[in-house]
C-alpha cells in the first residue's frame, strides 16, 4: 500500500536528520571522549536532527493543510478564511497570496451579488406588476408579491402549480407583448402580457410580466369622456343660447299687433341668425360623427409624386413649392392620404397667408421608412399641447377636426404624424412618417 503524502514527508524528515544520528553514534563508541561528554554530544545531535526533522515537516505539511482548508472553504462558500506566511519569496508563499486574492475577490464578487439580489427582490416586491417564471414543464417556480396579490393566494400554495391550473395557460402562449383578456379572482381585467425566456439550472425557462391596462383605460376612457363633454357642452351652449334668447325676443314681438315694417324686419334678423346657428350646430355634429367615423384604410397602390402634385394643385390661395424627391410607391390608401395632405397643405396655407411666408412640401425615403414634409413660414404653434385635442382650433370658423383626422389617419397606417416648430427659422413643420 502506497504511503500518503504527509507519511512521505515525515520520513523524508527523518531521513535528514539519520546523517546527524549516524555522527553521534560514532562519536559515542569511538572512545576519544570522555562518557559524559560522548553522551552529552550525542544528545545535542539528536535534538538538533529531531529539530530539523519537525521543522521540516511544519514547513512541508502545515501550508499544504492551509491550502486544502481554504479549498474547502471555498467550496463551501465560506470566503472569510485567509493564510499566513504568504509571501512571493517562496513558491508556497506565493500560492498563499494567490489564493487569498482569490478569496477576496470572491467575497467582493458575492457581496455584489447578493446586493444585486437584495435590489432585485425589493423592487419585485415594491412594483405593481406581476412577474411570474415557469419551467420548461409548465409549473410556476417564481412569483413575486404583484403576483400573489394577482391570483389572491400566498406563494406557499401557488408554487409548484402547473399554468393552466392558475388559468395562465394563454399568457405562455401566442404573440407578446400584446393585451390579453384574463378572469382572475372571480373578476375579468385586460393585463399587458410580456414574455421572456431565460435558463435556470440547465433548464429552460419563461418569465411573464402581467401589468392591469384596465384601470388605466378607464381613466383614460373617463378623461375622453370628459373633454369630450366640455367641448360638445361648450359648442351646443353657444349655438343654444342665443337661439334661446332670439326665440323669447320673437315671441314677445309676435306678441305684438298689428306688426309693422319694423318688426318684421326683426322676425326675419332673428330667424336668419336661429337658421345661421342651427347649420352651425349641424355642422358640427356632423364633423364628430366624421372623425368618429373614419373607415379602415382601403390600401392599394400610391405613387408619391403623383400624389403630392395633384394635392398640391388643389390648394388655389397660394403656389405651393413643391421639392422633389425619390420616386416611391406607398402601399396606402390614397383618398385617406389626399384627405391628410390637403389638411396639412390647408393648415400651412393659413398660417403663411398671416405672415406673406411660404409654403413647402417635400419628402425622402430611407430603407423601409418614408417622411413627407410641409412646412410653412408662418407664425409657428401657439400651443402645440392642444393641437390634437379634437374640436380645438385656433382659426375663426376651425372645427378642430382636421389635425386629429390627419393623426388617425396616419395611425392607421401604422404611421406617426408630428408638428413642431421650425429650428432655426419662423414657422412650423408637419412631419409625416410611414412604413414602405
Amino acid at each position: 500500500m502506497p504511503l500518503s503524502h504527509e507519511r512521505q514527508v515525515t520520513v523524508l524528515a527523518l531521513v535528514t536528520g539519520l546523517p546527524a544520528m549516524v555522527v553521534a553514534l560514532v562519536l559515542l563508541w569511538s572512545g576519544d571522549f570522555s562518557a559524559r561528554t560522548q553522551w552529552t554530544l550525542t544528545i545535542m545531535l539528536a535534538v538538533f536532527s529531531l529539530g530539523c526533522a519537525l521543522a521540516l515537516r511544519e514547513r512541508v505539511i502545515r501550508p499544504l493543510q492551509t491550502l486544502s482548508n481554504m479549498l474547502a472553504a471555498i467550496r463551501e462558500q465560506d470566503y472569510s478564511l485567509r493564510a499566513r506566511r504568504s509571501s512571493p519569496e517562496d513558491a508556497l508563499g506565493l500560492a498563499m497570496l494567490e489564493l487569498n486574492s482569490l478569496m477576496n475577490e470572491l467575497r467582493e464578487r458575492r457581496l455584489g451579488a447578493l446586493e444585486a439580489t437584495a435590489l432585485l427582490r425589493r423592487v419585485m416586491g415594491e412594483i405593481d406588476v406581476a412577474v411570474l417564471a415557469f419551467d420548461d414543464t409548465g409549473a410556476l417556480r417564481l412569483i413575486n408579491a404583484g403576483g400573489e396579490r394577482l391570483l389572491g393566494q400566498p406563494v406557499e400554495r401557488l408554487l409548484g402549480r402547473r399554468a393552466d391550473e392558475l388559468g395562465l395557460a394563454a399568457c405562455l402562449e401566442g404573440d407578446a407583448p400584446r393585451v390579453i383578456e384574463l378572469q382572475l379572482g372571480g373578476a375579468p381585467g385586460r393585463w399587458e402580457l410580456r414574455r421572456g425566456a431565460f435558463r435556470q439550472g440547465g433548464r429552460p425557462h419563461q418569465f411573464v410580466l402581467l401589468a392591469d391596462v384596465s384601470r388605466s383605460l378607464r381613466e383614460e376612457e373617463r378623461l375622453a369622456w370628459q373633454r369630450l363633454i366640455r367641448v360638445l357642452g361648450h359648442e351646443i351652449n353657444n349655438s343654444l343660447t342665443p337661439i334661446r334668447s332670439i326665440a323669447d325676443r320673437l315671441q314677445h314681438l309676435i306678441g305684438r299687433s298689428p306688426p309693422d315694417a319694423e318688426l318684421r324686419g326683426d322676425i326675419d334678423r332673428g330667424l336668419g341668425v336661429i337658421a345661421s346657428r342651427s347649420e352651425g350646430l349641424s355642422r358640427f355634429l356632423a364633423s364628430y360623427t366624421r372623425l368618429a367615423r373614419l373607415p379602415p384604410p382601403r390600401l392599394g397602390q400610391v405613387n408619391v409624386p403623383d400624389w403630392v402634385q395633384r394635392t398640391v394643385r388643389l390648394e388655389t390661395r397660394k403656389a405651393i413649392e413643391v421639392i422633389p424627391g425619390p420616386n416611391i410607391t406607398l402601399h396606402a390608401d390614397g383618398d385617406q392620404l389626399d384627405q391628410l395632405l390637403i389638411n396639412l397643405i390647408s393648415n400651412a396655407v393659413d398660417a403663411a397667408m398671416t405672415t406673406g411666408g411660404g409654403v413647402r412640401v417635400r419628402w425622402s425615403g430611407t430603407g423601409r421608412s418614408f417622411q413627407l414634409v410641409v412646412e410653412d413660414d408662418g407664425p409657428g404653434l401657439p400651443d402645440s399641447a392642444n393641437l390634437f385635442v379634437p374640436f380645438f382650433t385656433t382659426k375663426p370658423g376651425g372645427t378642430g377636426i382636421g389635425l386629429v383626422l390627419s393623426r388617425q389617419i396616419a395611425e392607421a397606417h401604422r404611421g406617426t404624424l408630428m408638428l413642431t416648430n421650425r429650428v432655426g427659422a419662423r414657422g412650423c413643420e408637419a412631419r409625416l412618417t410611414l412604413s414602405r
